[in-house]
């Protein structure tokens, strides 16, 4: 399952910034949009597999998913 994400992205004098609505705390800024862009993707798998990892780690053993 594939699942959709929103990124708010805008530039800030010579900075582009951007955040993605649904993680909160994670947000990135670059000089270029597709810099931004790519960051956002790369920073966005990272942020999900840590909080899946912490999640995991809070269950314990005995859990199914």
């Amino acid at each position: 399952m594939q699942k959709e994400y929103t990124a708010v992205i805008k530039k800030e004098g010579d900075w582009w910034i951007g955040w993605i609505e649904e993680i909160p705390g994670m947000n990135c800024q670059e000089r270029t949009l597709e810099e931004l862009k790519e960051t956002l993707a790369i920073t966005r798998r990272e942020a999900l597999e840590l909080n899946r990892r912490e999640a995991l780690a809070s269950a314990g053993q005995d859990y199914s998913e």
